[in-house]
């Protein structure tokens, strides 16, 4: 089989399975090949990063109480960060492998590899694995988060303007406590390699669709899915849910603090959750567009095949059995013809309807709205719960 002659290689299809944390996860018997032991890895990394912020504002007298505007344990950002987005980051990984692994078996039992491009297909596969395994990348990612991610972004953009469990501010800009230097040094560095990790396997997961998409595949227009038989990449989106739900909780904890802390208000950051979901959007759904050129023009190609012989057809059709063309023996009840006619419409009318996006609108939608629930207690914000509950009984009866 075709299949025996690409999987032999590189074994299932994974983005998750490599690179020096893998190895090192590994090693620490916190991973294995299928992986398994998630429990074990975000108790590792969740209590790494939220445990000892716990204890060192605690011992600084800042962890609750009114000596700071914003003690540790009323600091929504690191719940959702630490406790929420961390684990569904380690989560999304096991979902990711187990859905993407027979990823290369569906291109090659569909068919869609011709036969003189098995060679090209093989060779896709070897350069994102080597990506996917670079040491170097992860060293690259680890000086993005220490450079870019804490002394830039996060000291200049994401710090409250008050006095807090991890800084005070100071003329200069800002002095960190104990717990902050954990926080800044250790516990962000931890989430954000970890996030950016994930940034990078969707480069990979592009980069391969980009470097398929480069092969003439072989569609077939009138394929029950409505994409060519490229319907099954569609399915691959709702394993970066898990993904999409941790934005949603980062976006969640960073405005609670700011409405309950500064009192701000959650539409005047309508802007924010919009320019977030689109991004997500994008990101997850973007990549499928590469295919878009070969369903158009496999399309195009359809419309024009299948009308030619729909018009070949109803031609005869009506010579024989409106012009007096059929024999007098043959009757009109129970000929196929009328049969072979409606499975002709149909035909056609999957390749009119073939779409030149591999997803649905369906999916777009799906994907925003769990993006956005996230976000849903911060409601509470604006209205109390019985008001909610009035106006949803108001609707309802």
């Amino acid at each position: 089989m075709r299949r025996d002659r690409v999987l032999p290689d590189f074994g299932e299809f994974s983005l998750v399975l490599g690179g020096p944390l893998f190895q090192l996860l590994r090693r620490a018997h916190l991973s294995d090949d299928a992986m398994t032991l998630v429990r074990q890895r975000i108790v590792v990394f969740s209590l790494s990063a939220w445990l000892p912020l716990l204890i060192l504002s605690a011992l600084d007298g800042k962890a609750f109480g009114s000596s700071v505007s914003v003690p540790f344990l009323l600091d929504f950002e690191v719940y959702t960060r630490f406790l929420v987005a961390m684990p569904l980051l380690v989560v999304a990984e096991l979902i990711v492998h187990h859905r993407m692994r027979f990823l290369v078996v569906e291109f090659l039992e569909r068919n869609l590899i011709p036969e003189h491009a098995i060679g090209q297909f093989k060779a896709v596969i070897a350069s994102e694995f080597r990506l996917r395994n670079s040491a170097l990348a992860e060293v690259l990612l680890l000086g993005v988060v220490y450079i870019a991610g804490v002394m830039i972004i996060w000291r200049h953009y994401f710090t409250l303007d008050a006095p807090t469990w991890y800084a005070s501010p100071v003329a200069a800009g800002s002095t960190l406590s104990f717990a902050g230097i954990w926080y800044g040094y250790v516990s962000l560095p931890i989430f954000q390699f970890l996030l950016c990790r994930w940034y990078f396997r969707i480069f990979i997961w592009m980069r391969f669709l980009w470097q398929v998409s480069r092969i003439r595949l072989s569609l077939v227009p009138t394929h029950p899915d409505r994409v060519g038989g490229l319907g099954f990449l569609s399915e691959t989106v709702y394993a970066f849910v898990p993904l999409l739900v941790a934005h949603g909780a980062l976006l969640a904890g960073l405005l609670g603090n700011r409405i309950y802390h500064l009192g701000a208000t959650l539409p005047s950051f309508m802007l924010e959750i919009v320019v977030l979901v689109v991004f997500l959007i994008c990101l997850i759904l973007g990549p499928f567009l590469v295919f878009s050129p070969q369903l158009a023009r496999v399309k195009r190609i359809g419309k024009r095949e299948y009308g030619s012989l729909a018009e070949r057809y109803v031609r005869e059709f009506d010579e024989k059995w409106l012009r007096d063309g059929a024999p007098a023996e043959e009757p009109l009840i129970g000929s196929a013809d009328i049969q072979s006619l409606a499975d002709l419409g149909n035909s056609y009318e999957i390749v009119r309807t073939m779409r030149i996006m591999p997803f649905s609108k369906e999916a777009i939608l799906q994907l925003a709205a769990v993006t956005v629930a996230p976000l849903a207690p911060l409601v509470l914000t604006m209205m109390s719960l019985e008001e909610i509950l009035k106006k949803l009984i108001g609707i309802l009866f």
